[in-house]
């Protein structure tokens, strides 16, 4: 049986880990069933932590300055989850001001005093979201709502969308209720407007993402493909009565999404001296992980070759290393040692930086200019073009990598971490594992 070591990325511990082996373990056992996957946590050990609690972040005492005025690309079909990412109501907000504005210019609101507002019908429909349509009606999803139910007993379990409603189903309800509250107190008694449905159902899911991810944002971000992500959407914008077109705005609502994110950037500079503290600490496993890895990266790479070695002894067939981001490059930089581990038929690099750091002459076990070792083992690197921490290996290493490019719909940073919920990762994947 071919075993598949999981090597982590940057700034995952054990919670996150364990989420993303399961969606590992789940993918590939769709795939090929022969195979085995096997642990490799390198973060709880050898991960970047900060020694003194912080002690060397300066205090600052008041806040002062304006930020940038980069623009978002109207054209960009995910320019409105790239704002969504920043601010869940963002978008809300500025359709809200819109229908202000029409009433200011004269709109009448087209409905006689008494009858009910039809904003309170959106609003009440929002509180009542489920996520029953995308798992096909069954089970007592109310209970797995309520986070007291479980998801495989709704659905049979397994998909990556599956593992997306069941991250989102608890944190729903709250959703739901806070994009209704907005939507009273910012639309009530102005005029009728078109296209409220989707915005609305694109901000009951942002909400849900970010509280799915921990109310500091600490959680490592959710792992979701786009097109699981336009299911879930879509089937809300259904619920809410109307149609989401692709699972991102029209160019109309483009243009809010734009003057939204643009207005919204200014004062991210200043907000980011005030919690300076917070957002340092927060930090430190991702962008920690990468700088202790440049000088403590030893303990890393033993780490890797343990597991390979474990894995031999079992007794079992060919061993893959499936490495993602930093993982990928300590993998590769352990195959180039002059005594690699042995037994290892395939290197799977997906949204790994190794092929940049080669080219910057960064890498551990081999300088710019030097060809990978005649023992390093076949090399497929995965990357999609959204990832701006994804490299292409191709053209660095001619006839020793190959480049396999996936599409998860997702924008940047989500897209670096998205790779293991896309089915069509484990696809492309099945034919090329050793049997």
């Amino acid at each position: 049986m071919t075993s598949v070591v999981f090597v982590h990325g940057t700034g995952v511990r054990a919670k996150s880990y364990e989420k993303s082996f399961a969606r590992v373990v789940s993918g590939l056992g769709r795939v090929r069933a022969d195979i085995r996957v096997a642990r490799c946590l390198w973060g709880e050990r050898h991960g970047a932590s900060l020694g003194l609690d912080g002690v060397s972040i300066p205090v600052r005492a008041k806040s002062r300055g304006v930020g940038g005025d980069a623009l978002l690309d109207e054209d960009d079909p995910l320019a409105v989850w790239a704002l969504l990412e920043v601010d869940p109501l963002a978008e809300l907000r500025e359709f809200a001001a819109a229908a202000k504005a029409r009433r200011g210019q004269g709109a009448r609101a087209g409905f006689a005093p008494g009858r009910q507002d039809p904003w309170q019908v959106v609003a009440d429909t929002a509180r009542g979201l489920s996520l029953e349509a995308v798992t096909g009606g069954g089970g007592n999803m109310e209970a797995v709502t309520r986070g007291e139910g479980s998801l495989e007993a709704v659905t049979g379990g397994g998909g990556s969308l599956d593992a997306l409603v069941s991250d989102l189903a608890p944190h729903l309800r709250t959703a739901g209720g806070r994009v209704a509250q907005e939507i009273s107190r910012t639309l009530g008694g102005t005029p009728p407007a078109d296209g409220i449905e989707p915005i609305a159902a694109r901000a009951v899911y942002a909400l849900a993402v970010q509280r799915a991810e921990g109310p500091h944002g600490d959680e490592e971000p959710l792992a979701v493909d786009g097109a699981d992500r336009d299911t879930v959407v879509g089937a809300l914008t259904a619920q809410l009565g109307g149609r989401d077109r692709g699972g991102f705005a029209a160019r109309a609502a483009q243009g809010i999404a734009v003057r939204a994110l643009n207005s919204y950037l200014s004062p991210l500079s200043s907000l980011a001296h005030t919690f300076r503290g917070g957002i340092t600490k927060g930090s430190v496993p991702a962008s920690g992980d990468i700088l202790r890895y440049q000088v403590r990266g030893a303990g890393v790479r033993a780490a890797i070759r343990e597991a390979v070695r474990a894995e031999i002894a079992s007794g079992g067939g060919p061993v893959v290393l499936l490495a993602h981001s930093l993982g990928g490059i300590a993998c590769v930089d352990l195959l180039a040692e002059p005594d690699p581990p042995a037994g290892v038929d395939l290197l799977v690099t997906v949204g790994s930086q190794a092929p940049f750091l080669y080219e910057l002459d960064a890498l551990t076990a081999l300088r710019r200019g030097e060809p990978l070792p005649a023992a390093f083992p076949r090399w497929i690197n995965v990357y999609d073009e959204q990832d701006l921490l994804g490299f292409v290996g191709e053209k660095v290493f001619p006839d020793r990598v190959t480049d396999l490019r996936v599409n998860t719909r997702q924008p940047f940073p989500r897209a670096h971490t998205s790779y293991f919920a896309h089915q069509r990762l484990y696809e492309l994947l099945a034919p090329e594992l050793p049997k």
